[in-house]
C-alpha cells in the first residue's frame, strides 16, 4: 500500500465527482496532456477517459512513479523528476494542456517559475491547477484588498485566470486541514511587454517587502529618488503596495528597465 508522504505535500484526490468536474473543464480529445504530481493516478484515469492524444506525467516520488508505470503501462509516459528542476520547454515539442494537484508546499514556486520562464512561444495552452484555497484567493484577488500581492501581479501579467470551484478536505486521502481551489489559466493574447520578467519579480519583491508601509522608501530605493517617474505614472508615494493596480506595477517595471537600458 502506498502511503502519502507529508514531506512531499502529498494529498491524493479520491472524489470521482470532483475528478469528473476537473476533466470536463475542457474538451481533451486529441490534446497533449501534462499532469503534475499524479500521485496514485486517480485524476490520470479521468483524463484518459477523455481520449487525449498523449499523456505525460511528472512524478518526483520513485514509488509512485513505479506504481504509475505498472498501472497504466504504455497509456502514459512517466517522467520521474522534480518539476522544479525540469525544463518545461523540453518536455514536448507540442503545446501542452496542464493539470496539477500541486503540492501545497511548492505550488506558488511552481506557478512563478512557469510565469517567469515563459518565452516567445508558450509551452502550454491552458493550466488547470489545484491550490490551497488561501493561495488561490491571493492569485485571483483585486488590488486594495489584504490578499493582493506579488503572486497576484505576476500571475495576472501573462495569464487570464478563472476560479472553477472550491474542494472540501473530504475529497482527499489523507484529508488536508484546509480547503482547496481549482483555477483555470489561459495565456493572454495581449499583455504588457517587458524586456525581462525578472524585473517585474524584483519590483514587486521590493515593494511588498513591507506591505503595510508607504511605498515612498522602496520607490526611492529603485528609482534613486527620481520623483518624475511617480508623477508621470500618477503614483501617490503615500500609498501602500496593495493600493497600486496591475497596470501601475507593469508601468513601473517598464520605467525601471528604461533607466537601465
Amino acid at each position: 500500500m502506498i502511503r502519502a508522504k507529508k514531506s512531499l505535500g502529498q494529498n491524493f484526490l479520491i472524489d470521482k465527482n470532483v475528478i469528473d468536474k476537473i476533466v470536463n473543464i475542457l474538451e481533451l480529445k486529441n490534446r497533449n496532456i501534462l499532469e503534475i504530481g499524479p500521485g496514485t493516478g486517480n485524476l490520470t484515469e479521468g483524463i484518459l477517459r477523455k481520449n487525449p492524444k498523449k499523456v505525460l506525467v511528472v512524478e518526483k516520488d520513485n514509488n509512485l512513479a513505479n506504481l504509475l508505470k505498472e498501472k497504466f503501462k504504455d497509456k502514459i509516459e512517466v517522467i520521474n523528476k522534480d518539476i522544479l528542476k525540469t525544463n518545461e520547454n523540453s518536455l514536448s515539442d507540442q503545446t501542452l494542456t496542464v493539470f496539477g494537484n500541486l503540492p501545497y508546499n511548492i505550488s506558488t514556486e511552481i506557478l512563478c517559475k512557469w510565469i517567469l520562464n515563459v518565452k516567445e512561444k508558450i509551452w502550454f495552452d491552458s493550466l488547470i491547477l489545484m491550490f490551497q484555497k488561501e493561495v488561490a484567493d491571493r492569485i485571483v484577488s483585486n488590488f486594495n484588498t489584504k490578499s493582493y500581492g506579488r503572486l497576484t501581479i505576476l500571475a495576472n501579467w501573462r495569464l487570464d485566470i478563472k476560479k472553477i470551484c472550491d474542494i472540501s478536505p473530504l475529497s482527499f486521502q489523507p484529508k488536508p486541514k484546509i480547503e482547496s481551489t481549482v483555477l483555470f489559466f489561459k495565456p493572454k493574447k495581449k499583455f504588457f511587454l517587458l524586456k525581462d520578467s525578472k524585473n517585474l519579480e524584483k519590483i514587486t519583491r521590493v515593494f511588498f517587502m513591507h506591505r503595510r508601509k508607504m511605498i515612498k522608501k522602496p520607490y526611492y530605493q529603485l528609482f534613486n529618488g527620481n520623483i518624475s517617474i511617480a508623477s508621470k505614472i500618477g503614483i501617490n508615494l503615500s500609498s501602500r503596495p496593495q493600493n497600486l493596480d496591475f497596470e501601475t506595477y507593469f508601468k513601473l517595471t517598464k520605467e525601471y528597465e528604461n533607466l537601465r537600458s
